[in-house]
């Protein structure tokens, strides 16, 4: 099995655009058939990773042979920071209160970049909120003017490319992720993904990525993630003589 890795481009301005990571990953792909020749060959994202991992294989079937998603979301950028950061509070015993400021000052930081308000007057919610405990959580920088004019895939609706999704593609979630809101997401791909082979798996003791305890890789991977992945390959790669 070969593994061709890469990160995604700087930032210059914010972000960078899925249509972007996007291309650069078909680029990827091709940088690899070009080594490896007409095998089988698919795309792993984790996180932010599998929106643009997604639209790759919504593009271009012909260089996506299958996917494995671990953590993607189904909803928008804008909603899956609204649940990921109220999951934050909640698991350091914040309550209904802070919940309702946090959603507020989340809404003028999206209503400043979505250009519905002007940017004076978010500052005033961010620092009505600054000096909250759980400002840090918040994920909201503590001076907006100095924040990028714009978020272009902030409200992009991924389900449009899902339902263009004809490869076998194979979801991981952890049972406890705090940032993505896996039952939805979940959903939204059973309901609109356009492949008739689809495979979700739970991971249990596991949050965000594929480890026990949230720790950090490598020797704290799932055992169960490691099984369920290769045996997955297996049935759909299979083994090709030497």
């Amino acid at each position: 099995m070969a593994v061709l890795r890469f990160d995604r481009r700087p930032r210059e301005r914010g972000d960078v655009p899925f249509a972007v990571q996007a291309d650069d990953a078909a680029a990827a792909v091709a940088a690899l058939r070009g080594r490896v020749g007409d095998v089988p060959v698919g795309l792993w994202g984790w996180s932010q990773g599998t929106w643009p991992a997604s639209m790759v294989a919504a593009r271009r079937p012909d260089l996506v042979a299958f996917l494995v998603l671990v953590a993607t979301s189904g909803v928008s950028p804008a909603v899956q920071m609204r649940y990921g950061t109220a999951q934050q509070l909640l698991l350091h015993g914040y309550g209904d209160a802070d919940l309702a400021e946090l959603a507020d000052l989340r809404q003028a930081l999206e209503s400043a970049v979505r250009g519905r308000i002007d940017r004076d007057t978010a500052q005033a919610v961010v620092d009505r909120y600054a000096g909250r405990p759980w400002f840090a959580l918040a994920h909201v920088p503590g001076d907006l003017h100095s924040y990028p004019g714009t978020w272009d895939d902030m409200d992009y609706d991924p389900e449009p490319v899902i339902a263009r999704v004809r490869c076998p593609t194979l979801l991981f979630y952890g049972e406890t992720d705090e940032w993505t809101p896996a039952e939805e997401s979940i959903g939204v791909w059973r309901r609109a993904a356009g492949t008739r082979d689809l495979t979700v798996r739970r991971l249990a003791g596991c949050t965000h990525e594929p480890t026990l305890a949230g720790a950090d890789p490598p020797h704290s991977i799932s055992p169960e993630y490691t099984s369920a992945l290769l045996s997955w390959l297996e049935e759909r790669i299979g083994r090709r003589p030497v």
